[in-house]
């Protein structure tokens, strides 16, 4: 089954305090995002903490965006989910980094609803203590062998 859309999540570090604590600017930025993309707004929540920092969710049409700062941190965690295939995520995160201009990025991207048909979306972690069994092992016999003579 083809994805029925794409998740970024956008960790953004080294932002400014006085952006990521500005309420007004950061609905500036995402709405400046969503036009610029062409994106069709539905509704906007947002919320203002104390003493500083602020959480934003906008949902779209296409899917939806959400924003939550800590500006003590100068860090910035975006949700992208766009199920347009015309909306790609990548070109929301371009017009947010123009306006926050962090330092660092870091961007995970998501298929979401591929049911496994995605090879990036298996697990690719793999535990193994065997060796490390092993070298416990040796290195028992290793001192007892030694505590014989």
């Amino acid at each position: 089954m083809k994805p029925i859309g794409r998740h970024l999540t956008v960790d953004m570090y080294g932002c400014s305090f006085d952006n990521l604590n500005n309420l007004e600017f950061i609905k500036m930025a995402m709405l400046a995002a969503i036009d610029e993309v062409s994106l069709t707004l539905l509704s906007a929540n947002y919320h203002k903490f104390e003493p500083h920092g602020l959480a934003a969710l906008i949902l779209l049409a296409e899917s939806h965006m959400t924003i939550r700062t800590y500006p003590e941190l100068g860090y910035a965690a975006f949700d992208i989910f766009t199920s347009d295939d015309l909306s790609r995520p990548e070109r929301i995160l371009a017009v947010l980094k123009r306006f926050l201009k962090p330092e660092k990025t870091k961007t995970t991207n998501i298929m979401r609803g591929d049911f496994g048909s995605q090879k990036d979306m298996k697990p690719r972690i793999r535990v193994s203590i065997a060796p490390l069994r092993r070298v416990r092992n040796t290195s028992a016999k290793v001192w007892s062998f030694l505590r014989k003579k």
